[in-house]
């Protein structure tokens, strides 16, 4: 008998995996359960039960009085049984629940053992069993009883007599393992996936990384001819994957994410994690997408809220006008507050007044100076407009007899020619020129309609936000009879 109970429990070692030592104390606890069910459960009985791990002996006794398996009678026996696959059941669960439990998120492949009403799959994993529910499946597949799939192991639970396995093959991470399993250099971490939003059986955007700038991380992805991802989507059952490049900038990841569709312009919101995306009246349904599929997919992979916004060229071009002439202020305004800031941190030393001092003593000679000039400027204007007044009036050399032949429209012209300045060609009379695009002009060299002329299309759209198309407006206006002096 001892040698066969030894058998037993290395049996139940081998098949079912769990220790001996677990199965030797249920033996022991079932011994002594059937003995309280033979003699009476009472706190004065003390039951001992002792089965030696080397030879099996079993050693048994009752208030120090000693027993044999025999005295326990049939029905204590087969209620000490049931103790013992109690026992052996909740072991195997433990067993089980600590062998699964480490792989929640990985994939792993099983047999399609049977389909459920209601749609849930039972999936045959070896000794144990799992489920895929129907919330966990691609609308988009269909298995049959003995198909062998690929699912994500979803979640383990611990439930009283036994341990659900719970698969997916609709969460994001089957499409990570694929890649895994497909990619080399996704394997190797040489290409790291970001994000990934995903609705199975419809389409999956995944962001895509790599710090080798020898490596295009989307090329790798794909592969020649789409060789790499075509094998994935043959696993989905077809599903549409997008492979876009990550920016750790959210305005480029926005623009990437909303692909194949084109973006105008963006306006973020950081504290609500929010943007408000423009795109033009064609483009708008391309990014939605198929009932807002694009877009949604997108949300899900920036982790921002995205609402498409149409707008028109003209719309746009005055959006961005507001958008130079805010930042404009804005820096001159950060610039005028840091000047604000250091004037009212200074201290006001002596010596600091005498340089204040000093400085605007300097600045008024400067000032004198300056309109000393001008006056002499003027003067010299003046007397040469005289002599240019005299020569016209065949005057005499002698400067005397010349003021004196002079007549009145003569020096009124004399007067008016010294005293017109010299005005340069006003920029912003051209069309569609800002103040930033009259800057780029005079900096450019373009100043004078001369100029303008004389660069043509070519020197007008090598100046930053001149188009091709402007540029011929602003050369068509200045050759027409309104632009000419």
């Amino acid at each position: 008998m001892n040698r066969e109970l030894l058998r037993m429990v290395d049996s139940i070692h081998r098949d079912r995996q769990v220790d001996k030592e677990i199965i030797f104390t249920g033996i022991e606890q079932a011994l002594i359960s059937a003995a309280q069910k033979r003699y009476g459960a009472t706190e004065e009985l003390d039951v001992q039960v002792n089965i030696d791990r080397e030879t099996g002996e079993i050693e048994a006794s009752i208030d120090g009085e000693e027993l044999t398996p025999q005295d326990f009678g049939r029905i204590a026996a087969l209620s000490g049984k049931q103790v013992l696959l109690q026992k052996i059941r909740e072991a195997e669960r433990e067993v089980v629940f600590a062998e699964y439990e480490p792989k929640i998120g990985s994939m792993m492949s099983g047999t399609i053992q049977s389909k459920k009403p209601g749609g849930v799959l039972i999936v045959s994993l070896g000794k144990v069993e799992g489920i895929i529910p129907r919330s966990e499946q691609s609308q988009a597949e269909n298995f049959n009883e003995g198909d062998r799939i690929k699912f994500i192991l979803a979640e383990v639970n611990l439930q009283t007599n036994r341990v659900q396995l719970v698969c997916s093959r609709a969460h994001p991470d089957l499409v990570r393992r694929l890649f895994e399993l497909e990619i080399p250099e996704v394997a190797d971490e040489v290409v790291e996936i970001k994000a990934i939003s995903r609705e199975a059986g419809h389409r999956t955007k995944i962001a895509v990384a790599t710090s080798d700038p020898n490596v295009d991380c989307v090329g790798a992805c794909v592969g020649v001819k789409g060789s790499r991802i075509r094998n994935i989507v043959d696993e989905l059952f077809g599903e549409k994957i997008d492979i876009v490049r990550w920016h750790d900038a959210i305005e480029d990841l926005i623009v990437e994410s909303l692909r194949p569709a084109e973006i105008a312009s963006l306006e973020l919101d950081f504290d609500n994690k929010a943007a408000t995306v423009f795109v033009k009246p064609e483009q708008q349904s391309l990014a939605i997408g198929r009932r807002g599929q694009n877009v949604r997919l997108a949300s899900k992979l920036t982790e921002w809220d995205l609402d498409i916004t149409p707008i028109t060229e003209e719309e746009l071009d005055q959006m961005r006008r507001e958008d130079m002439e805010s930042r404009a202020d804005g820096l001159f305004n950060e610039r005028l507050a840091q000047i604000e800031q250091a004037e009212a941190t200074e201290q006001p030393t002596e010596d600091r007044l005498d340089e204040l001092i000093q400085a605007a003593a300097v600045a008024e000679v400067e000032e004198v100076r300056e309109a000393e000039v001008e006056e002499e400027r003027s003067e010299e204007a003046f007397d040469a407009a005289l002599r240019e007044a005299a020569a016209s009036k065949d005057a005499p050399a002698d400067e005397a007899s010349t003021l004196d032949q002079l007549n009145s429209d003569a020096l009124d012209a004399a007067f008016e020619a010294s005293a017109q300045p010299s005005v340069s060609f006003e920029l912003n009379r051209l069309p569609g020129i800002d103040t930033l695009t009259e800057a780029g002009l005079r900096e450019a060299g373009l100043d004078s309609p001369e100029k303008i002329l004389a660069g043509g299309v070519d020197a007008l759209v090598a100046v930053e936000g001149i188009a091709a198309e402007h540029a011929q407006q602003i050369i068509d206006y200045l050759e027409s009879e309104e632009a000419a002096p």
